[in-house]
């Protein structure tokens, strides 16, 4: 091979190389954002037909994305199963047109991938899911960095603690910047719940692959200068856990059919069992408030109450870790 050949074959495998760099190196989002600032999150929306009642409430899958607007966050976190069924580009043209004023208000929308999402043949599912958040490139995870606070969202129907994605995670995890003061992950299927695969009407079970993350995150949460905080959703109703310093939230009461979930006598919502809400997180220097905003629609009558409010402070010092 001559040394023109051999260079014009090599520039040709380095810009393969480059490009399929660039199809699998996760987005780093980075949204203008300054403190104070604030955002939702919630999940399980299951957007589809209206007149599928079994599927999705639809009354207050709407009520919930007027609020939600209506509360001018910074942006949107969605937690997976937006669509009903991701290959369905009918259920797509329905959180088309019943999120127009998060559109409208130009506030960003960051998604997790559910299971619903990837439903049917998966190239059609994705590529439906892609259309509508064209800034994540065609990644199935990614991170956002706001202010003080990085967002890494999670794509739970891939392993989370090993391969490409856990590799990812633990990079992240090890190199956070001196400046962040919240880690919040956010996933489908939860770490913790009290929900389970048996229960009467449906419920979820937590899974051993996000087990093994909430474990290596509260193995790390003492060491490290951030609050690990965990959003998930898949169980539809709401649950706050805490485990070695890490926060675990449940927010998948976005309008899928309710799951019953049982509860301690001291849980802020023992005796409400159907639980549509949002979360509103607040986020400062240092410290971060996390209010459920709960609704109820009973005789044609909207009635907001926030039954659960935690604040989360940054860690002021890292111990050394155990031999140092």
């Amino acid at each position: 091979m001559t040394t023109e050949k051999f260079l014009a074959h090599f520039l040709v495998v380095a810009s393969a190389a480059s490009a399929l760099l660039a199809q699998t190196q996760p987005a780093e989002l980075r949204p203008p954002i300054r403190l104070p600032f604030r955002f939702v999150a919630y999940g399980d929306t299951r957007f589809t037909d209206p007149n599928n009642t079994d599927a999705s409430n639809p009354s207050a899958r709407q009520t919930l994305v007027q609020a939600i607007a209506d509360a001018h966050p910074a942006f949107i976190s969605i937690g997976g199963d937006i669509a009903y069924n991701g290959y369905d580009i009918n259920d797509w043209k329905i959180w088309d047109k019943e999120t127009a004023v998060w559109s409208e208000n130009k506030i960003p929308v960051y998604p997790a991938l559910g299971n619903h999402d990837l439903h049917g043949d998966q190239k059609v599912a994705l590529a439906n899911y892609f259309q509508r958040f064209p800034e994540l490139q065609n990644n199935r995870y990614y991170s956002v960095r706001a202010a003080n606070t990085l967002l890494l969202m999670l794509d739970s129907s891939l392993d989370e603690s090993s391969g490409p994605q856990g590799e990812w995670l633990a990079h992240e995890l090890d190199t956070l910047p001196a400046d962040v003061d919240f880690v919040c992950l956010v996933l489908h299927h939860p770490p913790y719940t009290d929900s389970s695969d048996g229960n009467a009407g449906g419920g979820h079970s937590a899974r051993p692959s996000e087990q093994a993350v909430a474990q290596m995150l509260e193995q790390r949460q003492p060491h490290t200068r951030a609050r690990l905080v965990v959003i998930a959703g898949h169980v539809h109703n709401y649950e706050r856990h805490e485990r070695n310093g890490v926060t675990y939230f449940v927010t998948g009461g976005g309008g899928a059919h309710p799951y019953l979930i049982p509860r301690q006598p001291e849980d802020p919502l023992v005796g409400k069992e159907v639980n549509y809400h949002y979360l509103l997180v607040e986020v400062d220097r240092g410290k971060m408030n996390i209010t459920m905003n709960r609704l109820e629609l009973a005789n044609g009558k909207t009635t907001w109450t926030t039954p659960d409010l935690v604040e989360i402070a940054a860690p002021k010092a890292i111990p050394a870790k155990a031999g140092k």
